[in-house]
C-alpha cells in the first residue's frame, strides 16, 4: 500500500471519526473542537482531489472565519450564564434508522454506478486557472461583487457605531 494511500485512509477516518463526535458527544464544547477536526480533514480530502482553492478556502473560511465565531460564541455564553451547555438526543432511535436508511441508499448507488477513470494527468493548479478566470473573463462581476461587499461593510460598521463619534467629533472643533 503507498504512502499516500494510507495518509488518504488517515483523513478519511479523521473526518468521519469527528463529524461522528460531533453527533454523538453530550457536551457542546468537545463537539465544536470535533467540528474543527472535521474541517481539517475535509481540506485534506480536497488537497488528495487537486482542488488545492477549495483546501485553502475551506481552511480559511470555515476553520477561520465559522468555527472561530461558533467556539467563541459557546465559551462566552457558557461564562456568562455559568451554564454547563449539553446538547440533548432527541428522537434517538428514528433517527439512526433514517441515516443508516440513507446511507445504505447511497452505498448502494455508488456500488452500481460505473465510476469512468480518467487517465490523463491530473490539473496542474486550480487556483492559477481561478485567478485568470477572475482576472479576463470574470473581471467586471469580480468587481461589482467587491464593490457591494465594501458598501455592506461600510454599512455594518456603520450600524454597530450606531452614529456615535460623529456628533461628538463636530462638537469638539
Amino acid at each position: 500500500m503507498e504512502l499516500s494511500t494510507i495518509v488518504f485512509y488517515l483523513f478519511a477516518a479523521v473526518t468521519v471519526g469527528s463529524a461522528a463526535a460531533v453527533v454523538f458527544v453530550s457536551r457542546l464544547i468537545y463537539a465544536v473542537f470535533a467540528l474543527l477536526f472535521t474541517f481539517f480533514g475535509v481540506a485534506g480530502l480536497y488537497v488528495f482531489l487537486d482542488a488545492d482553492f477549495l483546501a485553502g478556502a475551506q481552511v480559511l473560511i470555515y476553520v477561520g472565519g465559522i468555527l472561530i465565531l461558533l467556539l467563541f460564541g459557546v465559551m462566552l455564553t457558557n461564562r456568562i450564564y455559568d451554564l454547563n451547555l449539553l446538547a440533548e438526543r432527541v428522537q434517538f432511535l428514528p433517527s439512526v434508522v433514517v441515516v443508516g436508511a440513507g446511507f445504505a441508499l447511497l452505498v448502494m448507488v455508488i456500488l452500481k454506478t460505473s465510476w469512468p477513470l480518467s487517465g490523463g494527468p491530473a490539473p496542474a493548479s486550480s487556483t492559477a486557472e481561478i485567478g485568470k478566470a477572475l482576472m479576463t473573463t470574470y473581471v467586471l462581476p469580480f468587481e461589482v461583487a467587491g464593490m457591494l461587499l465594501l458598501a455592506a461593510l461600510l454599512g455594518a460598521s456603520m450600524l454597530a457605531g450606531g452614529g456615535k463619534g460623529q456628533e461628538e467629533d463636530e462638537g469638539e472643533l
